[in-house]
């Protein structure tokens, strides 16, 4: 069901992609059987421009098979096979690039030069990183490490994979996990969210194109307590990977033990962004505007505490509160916008309240409305500074998904990392300093899975993404993500061709 509603063929010149439904089952596109019809809404204007039939569990059980059958082929295939693959895929993908970058676009309310520069080319790398990535799933040497004995690792593939992406980056979280796991010889199925399946179902179809085989990847888009916990539990997924809120996230891990599957889970994020007395501020000051609102501030490792020692604490204050307020606010499809919408009413509503609510506890220094005139019907929110809150305030302490930084003091630089660290959550952090041994300090102290020294956001294919404590376990991108997606096997081989060994006397005989 297609209803483009007013959008046009400018903001959303894929519209062709997805007229025989939202799911990708085998290397085609059905329509859901759950009975249920969901719109994807331009938070921009607050429009439909995609309505579509939701998966139910028989469109689950479809996919799942489909994967278990190509399964075989696909993990048989030559590393080299599935190399050639994937750098056909990222090719098409580079072909297609402006399409995805506006549905991109029209589904999430990121401003076009967003897109254009970071999601779509992050992923086109990501695609040609795992082709080359594909050719060296190494395990340990072979070697005599008994002495009567060959020993060597094989890694191999686990089988169907289960994912669930979010909603906040969809084509880049499709691919971080797409792309290792088929990369390794497994095969998939994904959950995107309900809200942005625009891009994943894209990407599936490029997929097809660049010739990777029909069900080695499947897009199924249907409800979180229908679809997703029915592939979750799903009796022949052999791993599920999740990437969402903690509270979700600890959902998804009690369903998924229950079959004892492999479990990968990036969670919340609460990014401390910490900048000593000796740090250059202007540098700190456009790193932490650009940290925090980055995505409109909904981004997991986003800035969103910032921690600044007292003799920098006002300035930092004054220089971060002007420099948000020359931030573009606008329609992501105008070549100067700076901050498009939050991705629906629902959640502009939700970090409006956290706001609200901070000012009886804190002091908001710039923003916290919405705002009105033409952008009055889509979800914006503008560029939000509060000062002055408590450590285990609100709105220091749970995640926001929000263009919204926070600024406390600190005094030392041991009350500074233990601040950092002072939250549930251990993704990401940033430490800014012109000492290397202050911020090699923060580096090793600091608890996050990355932990950037004078900058905040970038990530390369290259280096693993992923967290500490609430913010979960496993790594996406990188060599290391290959953990998370093959078995390890030990393989051992006699070298003595002896009947009866010296250790069998433990259990019958003398020596």
């Amino acid at each position: 069901m297609h209803n483009p509603g007013s959008v046009t063929p400018e903001r959303f010149p894929a519209q062709e992609y997805f007229a025989d439904g939202a799911q990708f089952i085998a290397g085609r596109l059905t329509k859901g059987t759950s009975g249920w019809t969901h719109a994807v809404v331009d938070p921009a204007t607050g429009e439909d421009v995609y309505t579509y039939e939701l998966a139910g569990t028989d469109d689950v059980d479809a996919a799942v098979a489909a994967a278990r059958a190509a399964f075989p082929g696909w993990s048989g295939a030559t590393p080299g096979e599935r190399s050639d693959a994937l750098h056909r895929f990222a090719a098409v993908l580079a072909e297609r690039a402006d399409d995805f970058a506006r549905a991109e676009s029209l589904q999430c309310g990121k401003p076009l030069k967003l897109t254009r520069e970071f999601d779509i080319p992050g992923t086109i790398d990501n695609t040609a990183f795992f082709a080359g990535a594909a050719r060296h799933l190494q395990g340990q040497s072979a070697g005599e490490y008994s002495g009567d004995h060959t020993s060597y690792v094989r890694r191999e593939p686990i089988g169907v994979v289960g994912s669930i992406a979010p909603w906040n980056y969809p084509l880049q979280m499709a691919a971080w996990k797409i792309l290792p796991a088929i990369a390794a010889g497994n095969t998939i199925v994904l959950k995107p969210a309900e809200l942005t399946p625009l891009t994943s179902l894209m990407f599936a179809q490029a997929a097809t194109e660049a010739g990777i085989p029909d069900g080695v990847i499947n897009i199924i888009t249907g409800a979180g307590k229908v679809a997703g916990e029915h592939l979750v539990g799903h009796p022949d997924v052999a791993m599920t990977s999740f990437t969402g809120s903690t509270a979700v996230g600890k959902r998804v891990a009690e369903i998924a033990t229950a079959t004892v599957k492999r479990i990968h889970l990036e969670l919340g994020g609460k990014a401390p962004f910490v900048v000593f007395d000796d740090a250059d501020l202007e540098a700190a000051v456009n790193g932490a505007v650009a940290g925090s609102l980055i995505n409109t501030g909904q981004d997991c490792t986003a800035a969103t505490r910032a921690y600044v020692q007292r003799p920098l604490y006002e300035a930092f204050v004054e220089k971060t509160a002007a420099l948000m307020e020359s931030v573009r606010v606008g329609d992501p499809f105008a070549p100067g916008t700076d901050l498009g919408p939050l991705i629906s009413h629902v959640q502009r509503d939700r970090v409006a309240g956290f706001v609200d609510r901070a000012r009886g506890y804190a002091r908001v220094v710039t923003g916290g409305e919405a705002p009105q005139g033409d952008l009055k019907n889509g979800a914006y929110y503008r560029p939000t500074l509060v000062a002055d809150a408590a450590q285990d305030s609100e709105i220091v302490q749970s995640e926001l998904f929000g263009p919204v930084l926070v600024v406390l003091p600190f005094d030392t630089d041991d009350e500074g990392i233990a601040l950092a660290n002072d939250t549930p959550y251990g993704l990401a952090a940033s430490a800014w300093s012109r000492d290397v041994y202050r911020a090699n300090r923060a580096t090793r102290e600091i608890k996050a899975g990355c932990v950037w020294i004078n900058d905040h956001i970038p990530i390369i294919s290259e280096m693993p993404h992923g967290g500490y404590k609430a913010s979960g376990f496993g790594k996406d991108m990188s060599a290391y993500s290959f953990e998370e997606y093959t078995q390890i096997k030990h393989v051992m081989f006699d070298n003595t061709a002896v009947a009866r060994k010296d250790w069998h006397r433990t259990i019958f005989g003398d020596r």
